[in-house]
């Protein structure tokens, strides 16, 4: 039996669409495989090493408060590696490497997972390789790089402030957990309900904690670092807020739904307009993800960290996105001036 040409045309037909849809979706996947992972493996940042970065805490003296100390930071400190990293990305070192680098205040996110806990950025997972199956990363693993750091360098102190970002768990669950890590090596914490000198924490990380003490924990629950979540105000004069944190006020600007021109002008206004002196702490955050609902850090970084850079006149805890030495050593510089 011979087949007409116009029967195997209408069993191509189905066969050419079926093709073209797989063809579609394979461009779909590579083009998701671009933009979650292959470029943000290109988000490098600075790498330049400044000498003396390690060690800049040790020069300064014990009877300093940490509120009275220029503190370079880091937002979101543990996303080097992340999912979907086009959005969630915002650093490009290790936490050993900024600790390295000079900076003092952690931005932790943490969540449980089974019996231990994980870091993560809203609900990605942060990574401890750049592959996709590399395992989620674990506070065993960043707190492991805070004590190697502390032991070589006894003379510096870091700010550990923790968010619960992700999960379904309690408050009162979620620190006590945290609480079994920190009496695990508790010589390299210092845990307290108000802004410490300098000499009381060199050589230890000192807790502080976005969230109630729904445990009751008490001094061992950490500091609050209490304040309103600050996302999308479209008026940049709207920048630097008052929080109650009982034993300090807390000044804190963290607008990170702001274009780069708007996220400048409230940095620099907050920078103006906060209080300093004893009983007040200012944390102003450079890092911004853009007025889009799923926004990318690394568009936004450097220019702003260009501009900061620039800048003189700093004050405050700074917390930035692609950290770099260079700029650590422009903002804790100031306390040298």
């Amino acid at each position: 039996m011979v087949m007409k040409k116009t029967d195997i045309r209408k069993k191509a037909g189905p066969l050419k669409v079926c093709l073209r849809i797989l063809g579609g979706l394979l461009a779909a996947l590579l083009l998701f495989l671009l933009v979650m992972f292959l470029i943000p493996l290109t988000e490098t940042g600075d790498r330049t090493k400044v000498e003396g970065s390690a060690d800049w805490m040790a020069r300064l003296e014990d009877p300093m408060p940490l509120d009275a100390i220029t503190i370079p930071g880091t937002h979101d400190s543990a996303t080097r590696y992340v999912q979907l990293g086009y959005f969630s990305k915002c650093q490009a070192m290790s936490i050993g490497e900024q600790l390295e680098a000079g900076y003092r205040y952690l931005d932790i996110r943490l969540a449980v997972d089974g019996d231990g806990m994980k870091l993560m950025h809203g609900f990605t997972n942060c990574r401890s390789g750049p592959m996709p199956w590399n395992a989620a990363l674990s506070l065993d693993e960043v707190l492991e790089e805070c004590y190697v750091f502390l032991a070589e360098h006894p003379g510096e102190t870091v700010i550990f402030a923790v968010k619960q970002e992700h999960g379904d768990e309690s408050v009162a669950d979620f620190e006590t957990l945290l609480n079994s890590y920190v009496r695990k090596e508790p010589e390299f914490w210092l845990l307290t309900d108000r802004i410490p000198t300098l000499g009381e924490a060199r050589g230890k990380l000192v807790l502080m904690r976005r969230y109630a003490d729904e445990a009751g924990l008490g001094t061992d629950a950490g500091i609050p670092l209490l304040w309103q979540n600050q996302n999308g105000y479209g008026d940049p004069s709207l920048n630097i807020v008052a929080e109650d944190n009982g034993s300090y006020t807390l000044w804190v600007q963290d607008r990170y739904e702001y274009n780069t021109e708007d996220k400048w002008t409230a940095f620099i206004t907050g920078l103006k307009n906060a209080e300093t002196g004893e009983g007040n702490v200012a944390i102003h955050f450079l890092s911004t993800k853009g007025t889009a609902k799923f926004g990318h850090p690394y568009s936004f970084a450097p220019t702003l960290n260009g501009r900061l850079a620039l800048h003189q006149e700093l004050s405050g805890w700074i917390v930035v996105d692609f950290a770099s030495a260079p700029l650590a050593e422009t903002i804790y510089g100031r306390n040298f001036d």
